[in-house]
């Protein structure tokens, strides 16, 4: 776009010029081309039949199936990747709306036509199968393979495993309902500002407690929690059941408990989880000298629960032209070596990896998705004057670099990484654009805001997050212990939390502990503990990658380049950090330190 682009009115997607636009050609040439690759996974679907009883026969039947597996797994990705970026694009549109349901009726046609091969597969005794792999038709599949026995104890027989997938659906309901509820039944009614009648939606909730007028964050608070207030009994009852499915799921499945099962895929032990919430809750005192910094700043006699996520610093008056932020992110990252950048800088522009700016129908905020095919795209509301929006698209840039590296150094059927890794890759670009913004800041007001955002992400990915995987397993450890959950007893768990984290000069209200009934994550077990880890991981890193050697850099490329073919950490350790030790999260949590000390040099 030319220097001159205003934002006047928000255009049809129709109206946006080809170069602001995302590639899809390289998934495929047009919508045809797409409905060959779904004609050709309902072939699949019917031919997948003709493996069935026969994966323990020989090598070369297992060997078969896998080749075969491998490439229509490729088509049905590419064929939901289609599906899913154009509907991103505009969701409006009603053939995206069409396309994407078609994808997901394909892929799930697909995903219960073979589901017979995993049972199969765990029939064949493990020393035959240990003896097939190390043949050469089974190469690009030994890793795959070998993830996939360490399941063996935790696979049912045939005729449970059918029961399991059937109660499946059932198991997903509480959080179903939970949506259902909270997205589309809570009607939270409205709020005054000085700039008019805000409706009160759970995005504009964040919007209104950011306001710079005290009362409009109170009463957006205020009306927001009565709501949760009015619903708290059914809301109670959908985590009960949530909970209790985890449960039921890894008493099924041999697990000792269900933080055991969840951890499990990955490979994480235990003490990983409660390093990270024993380390940070042991330096809660650097997060309670936060609130008292911001106490100050807003020139409040007390600091109340409202108040907690105004801007410290408003938003620097810079411009960043979307080439202009190109550019910064490539001199930022230039320590990753002259690939990397290139590479990036290129997909971020001509090569048209990223869906730049907004239009109608457009889903909002941003996203990178790269599969093994295409390219590795990256969706943005780009806007010139949010200087967080360049830190965006190095974050997304990220992640896109880390799925270009996997998917051309691993085989399909272990190319994909894990969330562990990913939040490492993704908040890695933004440590190095921060260190770079830093020091080239030409004023006082440029280094302060970029020292509160790098501060505010600390607070919201390694406190906020580490308080909630902390609630998940007391709240999970009371019901395996057979204590009932109650509207008091999650109440009074998560006040309990709020009150150690926010400490003592901190005004929460009676209201304040509802949060804890709030959060869709919450439905998704013992998933957020890995926001803390990855920038915990990210830090250490980007820290050796700055003031390190070549080989430092080396070793974070290498791990950008294992894709899925190893846990992650394995590939972690390869990068140069053990998440396994505390010391990763005590670099943060002193990194987090120093942030407030020089914060507080130029702000008090």
């Amino acid at each position: 776009m030319s220097a001159e682009r205003k934002i006047t009115s928000i255009p049809e997607r129709k109206q946006v010029p080809p170069n602001d636009t995302w590639n899809l050609t390289a998934l495929y040439a047009d919508d045809a081309a797409w409905q060959s690759d779904c004609d050709k996974i309902e072939q699949s679907v019917q031919e997948s039949s003709r493996f069935k009883g026969t994966l323990g026969q020989s090598s070369a039947a297992l060997a078969e199936m896998l080749a075969w597996l491998s490439e229509t797994g490729k088509i049905v990705e590419k064929v939901m990747q289609y599906a899913f970026l154009k509907h991103a694009a505009d969701g409006s549109d009603s053939e995206n709306q069409r396309r994407r349901s078609l994808s997901h009726q394909l892929a799930t046609r697909y995903s219960a036509a073979t589901s017979f091969i995993e049972p199969e597969i765990m029939t064949i005794d493990p020393n035959t199968i240990e003896s097939w792999t190390k043949l050469p038709d089974f190469k690009e599949f030994r890793v795959m393979l070998s993830k996939m026995l360490r399941f063996r104890e935790h696979i049912l027989g045939p005729d449970e495993e059918k029961i399991m997938a059937l109660q499946s659906e059932v198991g997903g309901k509480a959080q179903e309902a939970f949506g259902a509820l909270t997205n589309v039944d809570f009607d939270f009614g409205h709020v005054i500002t000085p700039e008019g009648k805000v409706p009160l939606t759970h995005s504009t909730y964040a919007y209104l407690l950011q306001h710079s007028d005290r009362s409009v964050r109170e009463r957006a608070f205020r009306k927001y929690y009565r709501t949760f207030e009015h619903h708290k009994n059914v809301l109670t009852n959908l985590y009960d059941a949530s909970v209790k499915q985890d449960i039921f799921r890894a008493k099924v499945r041999s697990y000792p408990d269900s933080r055991s099962m969840f951890l499990f895929p990955d490979k994480v032990d235990p003490t990983v989880y409660d390093n990270l919430v024993s380390t940070v809750r042991g330096s809660t005192d650097q997060l309670h000298r936060y609130y008292e910094i911001r106490r100050k700043l807003l020139g409040l006699k007390k600091l109340s629960h409202y108040d907690v996520y105004v801007p410290l610093v408003k938003g620097v008056s810079v411009r960043h032209r979307y080439e202009e932020a190109v550019e910064l992110i490539g001199e930022a990252l230039r320590p990753l070596g002259p690939e990397y950048v290139q590479t990036l800088t290129r997909g971020l522009t001509e090569d048209r990896w990223v869906d730049r700016y907004e239009n109608r129908g457009k889903r909002s905020g941003a996203f990178s998705s790269g599969i093994y095919s295409g390219l590795p795209y990256i969706l943005m509301n780009y806007q010139e004057d949010v200087l967080r929006d360049v830190f965006t698209l190095a974050h997304e840039g990220g992640h896109s670099m880390h799925s270009w590296y996997s998917a051309r150094n691993n085989p399909f059927s272990s190319y994909d990484y894990t969330i562990f890794e990913a939040e490492v890759a993704s908040t890695f670009n933004e440590q190095l654009l921060a260190a770079h913004m830093l020091k080239h800041a030409k004023n006082t007001e440029m280094t302060a805001f970029i020292i509160g955002k790098q501060i505010d992400d600390v607070v919201a990915t390694l406190f906020r997050q580490t308080m909630f995987a902390e609630y998940e397993m007391l709240v999970h450890r009371m019901v395996e212990s057979g204590e009932p959950i109650t509207v008091d007893s999650l109440r009074s768990t998560y006040r309990m939390l709020l009150e150690a984290y926010f400490g003592p000069d901190v005004q929460l209200f009676g209201v304040s502990d509802l949060e804890g009934l709030r959060i869709p994550h919450f439905y998704h077990a013992f998933y957020v503990y890995k926001y803390s880890t990855g920038l915990c991981a990210s830090i250490a890193l980007s820290e050796q990658v700055l003031h390190g050697t070549d080989a430092d850099r080396d070793r974070y490329l290498a791990f950008l380049k294992s894709g899925g073919s190893k846990y992650p950490m394995d590939s972690l350790r390869l990068a140069g950090v053990d998440m396994s030790r505390p010391e990763p999260v005590r670099k943060a949590l002193d990194s987090f330190k120093g942030l407030l000390d020089r914060f507080e040099s130029l702000m008090l």
